[in-house]
């Protein structure tokens, strides 16, 4: 299984949404900033559908875990989601596209997983779905919130599985006792 990486500044984030627009349209750059806003795995991203969504919630039930979640919409996630409805209006799935070959079936994870690959190569970063859920921890982690509250956003067993997910590496760890000599 290849390693995917975070993207790890809001400017690169919003780099690679503005890139996916430009080389995929706005349904990659839309599903970007949307995913990095609601650190869902793919499998469940690609299967919200309108009606899952009420009153700035998302409710989903994990296809990995099997445990039912709501999610508060953040304002970035809910102006995506409103122009996309308005786009969209016949559409069911928040992702859905319109060819006749996945006519009312939401894009496809192999698709996703092409596009983003596509524009990690040009920003210089391993570029992959679980990037969006990763680039939110990461931003969360940087901001200082604490590893044990991540693990919950990102509905982990423990904060060790979300270190590991995260890429805390032990040279950074290391790092610390330079940065914070008392």
């Amino acid at each position: 299984m290849n390693t995917v990486e975070a993207v790890k500044t809001k400017e690169d984030i919003e780099r690679v949404e503005k890139l996916l627009r430009k080389h995929g349209g706005d349904i990659y750059g839309d599903l970007w900033r949307v995913g990095v806003n609601l650190a869902l795995r793919i499998s469940d991203l690609l299967t919200v559908k309108y009606d899952d969504i009420k009153n700035g919630h998302l409710k989903v039930t994990e296809g990995k875990t099997g445990k039912g979640r709501d999610l508060r919409i953040n304002k970035t996630a809910q102006r995506l989601i409103d122009a996309r409805s308005q786009r969209y209006p016949e559409h069911e799935y928040l992702f859905q596209v319109d060819s006749n070959r996945a006519k009312d079936k939401p894009v496809s994870r192999e698709t996703v997983a092409r596009k983003f690959k596509e524009i990690g190569e040009i920003v210089g970063v391993q570029l992959g779905t679980h990037s969006m859920r990763k680039s939110r921890g990461w931003a969360m982690w940087s901001d200082g919130v604490p590893v044990e509250k991540i693990a919950m956003v990102l509905n982990h067993a423990t904060p060790a599985v979300t270190m590991r997910y995260l890429g805390i590496t032990q040279e950074e760890i290391l790092q610390t006792y330079d940065d914070y000599e008392l």
